[in-house]
């Protein structure tokens, strides 16, 4: 069985100001890249792609050959720790509120009153890519970024984590004229549809249909906000520290007996976001790696 692996972490912006900028999303990357190294992943096939590494061509490049080189009985792990966002649906696919979820790049750009769709990975095109994995391939994707669906929270709970060390890996779009339309797209949204998730992967993973074989952590629900925070003097964000640190304590624990593990984690550091796990009910009892 081959198993290969892209870990992409982004905490500067080569068009954001410092204020924007992160502390924990390379320390993920790196951090999940050896524990991957630890359950048998050679270092030669994993690769960490950081800040000004980490462009959107290099980003898709790079799993794009890691997709096409797949075969039956492969382990594919993908993770990506950054800003997340929205842009306007243009293909008509989100029935609920009409954004796209997007993965924020080292070289995000404005265009307009949102963001260059050449500078963000929609994750449209991530479910295109997974969905074209042969038959047999056992994917795991850990996405720790945030997509609020008003982009908005109250000010003081903003000022309070920044207070204690905690930033939202969320950006809004970059003009108060985008942001305005964003917040009237999400209040025109079904009623209980307040917040967009990774609809496209996460659909990817419920279809029985779907030659591969995908699993999905995600950081927060569709209308949280998840951290970039501290742990022990280091920054990581929450999810990821506590995921890591949950695949230590229990290496052979279910998925699902991670996720717990990484929920119990959050509830004790009093964080509100909350992590979610999308695949079969099968996967879910396996452990992370394991088919089913």
């Amino acid at each position: 069985m081959g198993r290969k692996a892209l870990c992409v972490g982004i905490n500067e912006f080569a068009h954001l100001p410092m204020s924007s900028w992160l502390a924990g999303c390379v320390n993920d990357a790196e951090d999940i890249a050896a524990t991957l190294r630890k359950r048998g992943f050679r270092k030669a096939d994993t690769t960490v792609l950081v800040d000004g590494d980490a462009t959107k061509s290099a980003v898709l490049g790079r799993l794009t050959d890691l997709v096409e080189g797949a075969k039956e009985g492969d382990h594919v792990v993908f993770t990506f720790s950054s800003h997340g966002t929205q842009v306007p649906d243009v293909d008509g696919d989100e029935e609920y509120d009409h954004l796209d979820e997007a993965f924020a790049c080292h070289d995000l750009a404005s265009k307009g009153d949102r963001w260059d769709s050449d500078t963000v990975i929609v994750d449209d095109e991530l479910r295109s890519l997974f969905g074209s994995i042969p038959k047999g391939v056992l994917v795991e994707v850990l996405l720790d970024t945030c997509h609020s669906g008003t982009g908005l929270r109250r000010i003081d709970e903003v000022a309070h984590d920044l207070l204690i060390g905690r930033r939202p890996r969320y950006l809004p779009p970059p003009t108060r004229t985008g942001l305005t339309r964003s917040i009237e797209i999400s209040t025109a949204a079904e009623p209980g549809r307040n917040g967009t998730d990774h609809q496209a992967l996460a659909e990817l993973a419920r279809s029985r249909s779907t030659k591969s074989r995908p699993v999905l952590f995600a950081a927060c629900k569709p209308a949280q906000t998840a951290a970039d925070a501290t742990f022990g003097g280091r920054a990581n964000g929450a999810f990821t520290y506590l995921f890591l640190k949950a695949l230590t304590d229990q290496p052979e624990g279910s998925r699902s007996k991670l996720l717990g593990a990484v929920t119990a984690g959050l509830e004790a550091g009093e964080f509100e976001q909350r992590a979610t796990l999308e695949g079969p009910v099968a996967a879910k009892r396996a452990g992370f790696g394991a088919t089913w």
